[in-house]
């Protein structure tokens, strides 16, 4: 590996954000998948959850928009709620879902500078009944027209691109969050 690709990988591992997440449930369309991928790479996203409890498991992403993305990610599969909310518990402080309810936050009250997890759903239903009970809380994103919804690879872009700015601005990006354990980790796998 030349000296340049070296610098640039290590730059990326060292402005990866070990405490912020996107959970994207029972997404049916592989490049709406990728696009959220594309997108949480961009903002130095490092662990995607996937959890499909109505779909079967993805074999593969959609390789137009944005497959490239998952080679970069560490992408984490499950089929139960449970297991998944678990897992998130272990490594995240907040837990919310994109929902439109009466409880439900603006994105904009939402502290990105702490350790959360944002949830996703299906671009029909959204996301389920059983993945609200187990957040801590519902978001919406505030919007002036008619429909109240936005594409999931657009709700996750406008979401987590304000998760960057309030991270950026608490210089977040300037010192590294994950392990250097993990980083060696990283850096063994992009290298191959």
């Amino acid at each position: 590996m030349t000296p340049e690709r070296t610098n640039k990988l290590t730059r990326v591992l060292n402005q990866r954000q070990a405490n912020l997440t996107v959970v994207i449930e029972n997404v049916e369309d592989p490049h709406n998948v990728s696009a959220v991928m594309r997108t949480c790479d961009a903002v130095g996203i490092q662990d995607v959850y996937v959890l499909n409890t109505k779909i079967p498991r993805h074999k593969k992403w959609g390789f137009k928009s944005g497959s490239s993305a998952v080679k970069w990610l560490t992408v984490h599969q499950f089929e139960d709620p449970a297991l998944c909310f678990e897992a998130l518990r272990k490594n995240y402080q907040y837990i919310y879902t994109t929902h439109l309810a009466t409880d439900a936050i603006s994105l904009y009250s939402i502290d990105f500078t702490g350790s959360v997890a944002l949830v996703f759903g299906n671009e029909h239903s959204g996301v389920s009944e059983e993945a609200r009970a187990l957040a801590d809380g519902n978001f919406i994103i505030p919007q002036m027209g008619i429909i109240q919804s936005l594409n999931i690879s657009v709700a996750c872009a406008v979401s987590i691109y304000e998760a960057y700015r309030q991270r950026k601005l608490a210089h977040q990006y300037d010192t590294p969050s994950l392990s250097p354990e993990r980083m060696d980790e990283l850096m063994k796998e992009w290298s191959l």
